[in-house]
């Protein structure tokens, strides 16, 4: 696996050891994210997670899931009533996917909600973080997430929108807002924002608290494969060519078709200075790809761990084993070669990573970061203390990136 592929994983499962117990938590309670009136999965004071699964003919069951989870799968224990349990380790506050493997295969827990991650409808699990209520639903305006399908040429396929509208949008005819587009990672598509990561709760407390501008937020899918031509797989071992390829066909539809049709259908601002691009993960790398090829429609651009290659715009494979290293006057096509004009353009670039993200993510983003300050270019560095590549990561970047736009 070349550095191209290690940098692009997602997320990383852990193989090792851990100490699990098949005893229920002390003070547990059910898991906002269960179906209605599920008792498990449900959380301990100390976020330990206790899972449950009735499978009487089972030979073996495991949970498995997502970085914050801990280094599982965890084997269950199987009661003599045939439901399987365990007790997991204290989870990483926030949002996580998980899934059970039943006999060698995996299967979502039937007690759960399901999101769509790792590229199909996956359950997950919301473990609460003490005194964190940015992202929760609170007694303020609501703005409202509305569905605008509409038909891309591009890619001979019909497409969906998700559209957040702030509180006051019905209430003032005449006002016209800027534009925030928001994308997903990889594996995902454009519920997860509001699904997973509960931007429009976010933005509801941000512009009740006079934090933000009132804003419309578009999210749309990710992954736009041209009209005729099979669709290209993203993921590891795929040559940054491949990628070049289809991020190019997503630019063209963002460019040519989602900014247009917004600015139709919506009372928007419809000029740069008005208009902000951020992504997560594969979204991030995206942003940057798609920002910096038309700073003439972008002066907002946030990549919330979104790897940072330096060669992407070309399709440029790294030469050797080596860590590339970013070159401020020649990434992305020059694009920061001349730091006055850039700051001058541009009113916020962001780059964001969780401090208990693999060294692949931090590293690209770091080095790049400190190599654009030295180099002169205006950008926010900014660190979520303690989570990795996960949602509560990416909830906490949105909370800090959204109230600077558009002042």
């Amino acid at each position: 696996m070349n550095q191209w592929a290690l940098i692009l994983a997602a997320a990383i499962l852990g193989s090792g050891a851990a100490i699990a117990r098949a005893s229920e938590p002390e003070a547990a309670s059910p898991a906002e994210s269960n179906v209605r009136g599920a008792p498990s999965p449900n959380i301990g004071a100390d976020r330990t997670i206790h899972f449950s699964l009735k499978a009487p003919e089972a030979n073996s069951v495991q949970v498995a899931g997502g970085d914050g989870l801990g280094a599982g799968p965890f084997p269950m224990t199987k009661g003599a009533d045939g439901v399987w349990s365990v007790t997991t380790p204290p989870a990483v506050p926030g949002f996580h996917y998980y899934w059970f493997v039943l006999d060698g295969v995996s299967v979502n827990d039937p007690a759960s909600q399901t999101y769509f991650g790792y590229g199909k409808e996956t359950s997950g699990i919301e473990v609460p973080e003490a005194g964190a209520d940015f992202y929760a639903i609170r007694d303020v305006p609501h703005g409202e997430v509305r569905a605008k399908w509409y038909f891309s040429r591009m890619t001979g396929a019909w497409r969906r929108a998700l559209v957040y509208t702030p509180p006051d949008y019905e209430k003032n005819p005449k006002r016209r807002y800027p534009v925030l587009i928001l994308q997903h990672g990889a594996g995902e598509d454009e519920t997860g924002w509001t699904r997973q990561g509960r931007a429009n709760f976010i933005l509801d407390n941000l512009m009740a608290a006079g934090e933000a501008v009132p804003m419309i937020v578009v999210m749309d899918c990710g992954y736009a494969n041209k009209a005729g031509t099979a669709p290209l797989a993203i993921g590891p071992g795929v040559s940054r060519e491949t990628i070049r390829i289809a991020f190019r066909t997503f630019e063209d539809v963002i460019v040519h078709e989602l900014i247009p049709m917004i600015d139709a259908a919506y009372r928007t601002m419809p000029d740069r200075d008005h208009r902000a691009m951020a992504g997560l993960s594969m979204g991030g790398m995206q942003n940057l790809f798609v920002t910096l090829h038309h700073l003439d429609r972008f002066s907002y651009i946030g990549s919330f761990s979104g790897p940072v290659i330096p060669g992407i715009n070309t399709g440029r494979e790294p030469q050797g084993n080596t860590p590339e290293e970013f070159d401020s006057k020649t990434a992305y096509e020059g694009a920061f070669a001349d730091p006055r004009a850039f700051n001058k353009r541009v009113k916020l670039l962001w780059l964001g990573v969780g401090t208990a993200e693999s060294p692949m993510f931090r590293s690209s983003i770091s080095s790049a970061a400190t190599a654009l300050q030295r180099a002169g270019v205006d950008v926010v560095y900014f660190e979520s203390p303690g989570t990795a590549h996960e949602w509560q990561s990416w909830r906490r970047d949105l909370n800090e990136f959204a109230p600077r736009l558009f002042h």
